[in-house]
């Protein structure tokens, strides 16, 4: 299949209306009693509501789209070995951790990309309301409003994000907590990928994300200007876990020059 016999627009509006759907049952299975599970560790959440959002998308795409393809963290990505066609990647919640302990600050993440490439970004605050989107070559857009291309900043003047956990594992975050603005932690990352993108930040790490963590923020991202890549400057594979880097241009540049020679 090529992309030009791909309506790039009505996959947008689609994956929004379902993203909208899905919210509404999150709201009100949050307000119920649901079990909450762990997964590679104590700190990797998993609740029944995650379960059912990804059953939710799968069977919704089975049906309007039969040959396309899901990855979501919840168990479908285990039949995904490739990009190779359209694969819509999913992150049921992002942010679970803080769903269950604060009910606010997590997101339904969904990107579509064909053979590697993104087609589509859909990132959606279910409780601030906030829909962040984009179609390949149209821009990215928050409620509708198209956003505003990024201007290369400096890390003197930039808030950046990651979890200040990451420090104990590499030093060289230091010298970026010493020269930055300042820092912030969301805890989530499709979130954290959609701030740079619209510039309430000016760039996310982090060290062990997996592709339905980043895939629907690198599509809006890519769409206003922005880079991602692993933290040593490599291109994304979205196959696996793994690093990852996303800033304004500037930005970008001057964290990998100051990581790498501190």
């Amino acid at each position: 299949m090529i992309e030009s016999s791909i309506n790039m627009n009505e996959i947008k509006d689609i994956a929004e209306s379902w993203t909208y759907e899905a919210a509404a049952k999150i709201k009100r299975e949050m307000n119920e009693s649901y079990s909450v599970d762990t997964k590679a560790d104590e700190h990797d959440l998993v609740t029944e509501v995650d379960k059912s959002i990804e059953t939710f998308f799968a069977d919704k795409i089975a049906k309007q789209y039969p040959g396309h393809r899901l990855m979501g963290e919840e168990g479908s990505f285990k039949d995904i070995h490739d990009l190779n066609g359209i694969v819509w990647i999913l992150d049921p919640i992002d942010g679970t951790v803080n769903f269950v302990h604060q009910r606010t600050g997590f997101a339904i993440s969904i990107g579509v990309y064909q053979n590697g490439e993104p087609l589509v970004g859909i990132v959606y605050d279910v409780i601030q309301d906030e829909m962040f989107s984009s179609v390949k070559g149209q821009g990215a857009f928050l409620n509708g409003v198209r956003l505003a291309d990024l201007y290369e900043s400096r890390l003197d003047r930039s808030l950046i994000s990651f979890n200040s956990g990451w420090v104990l594992q590499d030093r060289r975050l230091e010298a970026l907590i010493e020269q930055a603005r300042g820092m912030r932690s969301y805890g989530a990352a499709a979130l954290e990928i959609a701030y740079v993108a619209c510039g309430r930040l000016d760039a996310y790490i982090s060290f062990n994300l997996a592709p339905w963590d980043i895939a629907g923020g690198c599509a809006i991202l890519r769409e206003v200007g922005g880079v991602a890549s692993d933290y040593e400057g490599k291109e994304l594979s979205f196959m696996g876990k793994g690093t990852f880097l996303a800033a304004n241009p500037g930005v970008y540049k001057e964290i990998l020059h100051t990581v790498h020679t501190s």
